[in-house]
């Protein structure tokens, strides 16, 4: 899981729902630093568990960059709504289409960047749009492999999807957190368990249902290759969700640039923050303005 500093936006970003033809998601807008040529938007898409605010260490070096930064949560993730037992909604075409949907509505085409579960979503929306992807000026994968999970990933989830089957959120909730690790769990004295805030507004058909996915994902690799878009594989130094050699073979299937942020794990966003947005901006340097 994730673990933000804070679900509170930098202060330069704006929250706010963002309104588009299949309803409304809640994004955490971040503009360009003043006194920077703009340079492009980027549409982020968080993982499994997850929510925009994994973001919240990227936006500001990406505005010193030149790039305005939209991060959000997909249908039933955190503050976007969604059906909480309606598993039809959170296939990953329909995801997908949010996705689309998200695009449109803020203005293309965007660099898109999805994070694990994202990724995989993110990938689903370019192929939608195959073989001449309008929407997007790039894809970038981090920490998000060819396929489905490993295994041990694979008993995590199914774990978790038994739970919510006979538990409620917060009951599951305080299963994980006895689970955890004693530095990982959430300090009471610094206040807000905002972690759990987060989990709470998790809708449990989204989580079973992506949950799912994540299981059973094939490998999609040579049909978004074929697709012309410049591709990035970014990643953690160690991952146990997908192995390193399996994103390094993916990236050589697609022609893609490859980063290995060191000292980082599934989440180098939240790991080495600076390296990474550094690396993201590099290689959006790369793509031409439009």
């Amino acid at each position: 899981m994730s673990r933000p500093p804070s679900l509170t936006p930098p202060p330069a970003a704006r929250a706010y729902p963002l309104h588009t033809a299949r309803g409304d998601f809640a994004v955490v807008d971040h503009p360009v630093a003043p006194g920077v040529e703009p340079r492009g938007t980027a549409l982020l898409l968080p993982g499994f568990t997850g929510s925009k605010e994994d973001f919240r260490l990227l936006h500001a070096p990406l505005a010193a960059r030149g790039y305005r930064t939209v991060a959000v949560d997909g249908r039933g993730q955190y503050e976007s709504d969604g059906p909480v037992h309606d598993e039809a909604p959170y296939a990953q075409p329909e995801l997908a289409r949010d996705v689309l949907a998200q695009a449109a509505a803020l203005g293309t085409p965007l660099h898109l960047f999805g994070h694990s579960l994202g990724g995989q979503i993110a990938r689903a929306a370019v192929l939608l749009e195959a073989p001449a992807p309008a929407s997007f000026r790039s894809l970038t994968l981090m920490s998000s492999g060819p396929a489905q999970i490993s295994g041990p990933q694979q008993e995590r989830v199914k774990l978790l999807r038994d739970a919510l089957a006979v538990m409620s959120m917060a009951e599951v909730w305080e299963a994980i957190e006895s689970m955890d690790a004693p530095e990982d769990i959430a300090d009471p004295a610094v206040g807000e368990d905002h972690l759990r805030v987060r989990w709470l507004g998790n809708k449990p058909a989204q989580l079973i249902a992506t949950g799912r996915q994540l299981c059973v994902e094939p490998d999609r690799v040579a049909e978004l290759a074929a697709v012309p878009l410049p591709y990035h594989v970014l990643s953690g130094a160690t991952d146990g969700t997908w192995p390193l050699p399996l994103l390094d073979d993916m990236a050589v299937r697609l022609h893609a640039r490859r980063t290995v942020v060191a000292d980082a794990d599934h989440s180098p966003n939240i790991d080495q923050p600076l390296p990474t947005a550094e690396a993201v901006a590099d290689f959006w340097d790369t793509v031409p303005i439009e």
